[in-house]
């Protein structure tokens, strides 16, 4: 099957109230990368220097060579960046969640004491802080339950959430077969918790931020002061708080480095920031976990059919009556690229829609003449599809006086001796009063107004049965 695997719709127009505990407008959800020590580094068995995120402008790997000043900035962040922002959380009593490396951890006792000792989330941020792109799936998979293995030896149990940030393709479809993880947030999709069926599992995603990120420090564009980086954070917040107050509270992740925001001028920026968030009521500062647990007992997933993974046959046999009595129209529609865009009522109908406007104008009149007279002989001997019936006993036509029938078979049999295919009209939209309006103004018309009126109609009415069907 042609499938596009990138998932452009999301929750749509139909997100969930989040519905954070105390009726929070907002989740704001702080992240501590801890890499100190374990960055590319030929003491780590790498072959060059780390080059990312750093405050060495244009730094690159040097291949066979150990970088001096790179390993004391990311030794700043271990030596002092970490415990600045240490006492910056703890004294404001915001619980953070660490995105450990598990060979950084390693090298830092003390500071996992520490993370420990506030009660702070430590997930795994990975085995080693390199890039995974270049990886094969069985590299990664061993990296991955070495981070796993490493990191429960480290702090004494596993990690509950994943974050790689340099990963590969199959970085989140890895992670999510590895089975123990209540989060994954290798994305940057969304403002809320989502779930993805991975095989048979159920995986929650938590997506992650690299805007309200302090790595902007160290690229281009960025920030260079902290009041830069208050400011955005503060846009962020308010636009996040007043969405929440209307009824659409969301999340907000800030993503924070030791060696970055934990000098100075940058800190201070943070620390004005969460002064700020202080001042304003139902405002929720959780860890990922917290997270994770709250949309797992709150939001739990419930599978359902997807249109664009069924076969043809079950795709034919579900939808091939969408469009009256035509299901070379579903035929054609599922050898289309079709995503996960197309699995809801709107999607679908466009796919579907596209196969009615493409076909052959003697095609699209056979449509048309598949559907049946209003209030005609077939549905008096109940001979309707299941469809066409409840259409119009929505609209009352099944019960008709005998004078209203009577005026419905002359129109009928007028429309069809002038126009050669039935009145199609898409009843749900009308009552009977206004259907029979319609009738009798549209007689009038010429066939060619009427054959393009009468498809736009058959379209409507598709889009009205996939709504009954599907999100």
């Amino acid at each position: 099957m042609n499938r596009y695997p990138r998932d452009m719709i999301g929750y749509g127009p139909r997100a969930p109230n989040a519905d954070w505990p105390g009726g929070a407008c907002v989740a704001v959800q702080f992240v501590l990368n801890y890499e100190e020590g374990g960055e590319n580094n030929l003491l780590h068995g790498d072959g060059q220097s780390e080059a990312f995120l750093s405050d060495i402008a244009g730094a690159q790997p040097w291949p066979g060579q150990r970088h001096w000043n790179m390993e004391s900035i990311y030794d700043y962040g271990a030596r002092a960046g970490f415990w600045r922002l240490h006492r910056l959380f703890t004294s404001a009593a915001i619980p953070v969640t660490i995105y450990g490396v598990a060979s950084a951890l390693a090298r830092s006792p003390e500071q996992v004491e520490a993370m420990k000792a506030a009660d702070w989330e430590i997930a795994s941020h990975g085995l080693k802080w390199v890039e995974h792109k270049d990886m094969s799936e069985a590299e990664e998979r061993a990296a991955i339950a070495e981070a796993v293995r490493l990191h429960k030896e480290v702090v004494g149990e596993r990690p509950r959430g994943w974050y790689t940030g340099r990963c590969s393709l199959n970085t989140v479809r890895l992670v999510a077969e590895e089975g123990g993880f209540d989060y994954i947030s290798d994305t940057y999709d969304d403002d809320l918790p989502y779930w993805m069926e991975a095989g048979a599992r159920d995986q929650l995603i938590i997506p992650y931020t690299l805007e309200a990120n302090d790595m902007r420090f160290a690229t281009a564009p960025g920030y260079i002061t902290g009041e830069q980086f208050y400011q955005y954070l503060k846009d962020a917040f308010d636009v996040l708080y007043a969405e929440g107050k209307a009824g659409r509270p969301a999340m907000m992740s800030i993503g924070l480095h030791c060696r970055l925001i934990g000098r100075p001028g940058k800190i201070a920026g943070l620390k004005r920031f969460i002064d700020y968030i202080q001042t304003h009521e139902n405002v929720w500062c959780p860890r990922r976990i917290d997270i994770a647990q709250h949309w797992a007992t709150r939001h739990p997933h419930t599978r359902r059919a997807r249109p664009s993974q069924m076969q043809r046959g079950e795709f034919v046999a579900q939808f091939g009556s969408i469009f009256e009595h035509s299901p070379w129209i579903a035929e054609r529609a599922h050898a289309l690229e079709l995503g996960a865009a197309h699995d809801t009522a709107a999607g679908l109908a466009n796919a579907l829609t596209r196969m009615f406007r493409s076909a052959s104008a003697e095609e699209r009149m056979g449509v048309l003449r598949a559907h049946p007279d209003l209030a005609g002989k077939l549905a008096a001997a109940k001979r309707l599809t299941h469809e066409s019936t409840e259409e119009q006993a929505s609209a009352g036509l099944d019960a008709l006086t005998d004078a209203e029938r009577s005026r419905f078979t002359d129109l009928n049999t007028a429309y069809v001796e002038k126009h050669g295919f039935p009145f199609i009209i898409a009843v749900r939209d009308h009552d009977k009063a206004g259907i029979l309006a319609a009738f009798e103004a549209r007689i009038h018309h010429d066939t060619a107004t009427e054959f393009d009126t009468a498809c736009a109609q058959v379209e409507r009415i598709a889009r009205l049965r996939l709504g009954a069907l599907l999100p």
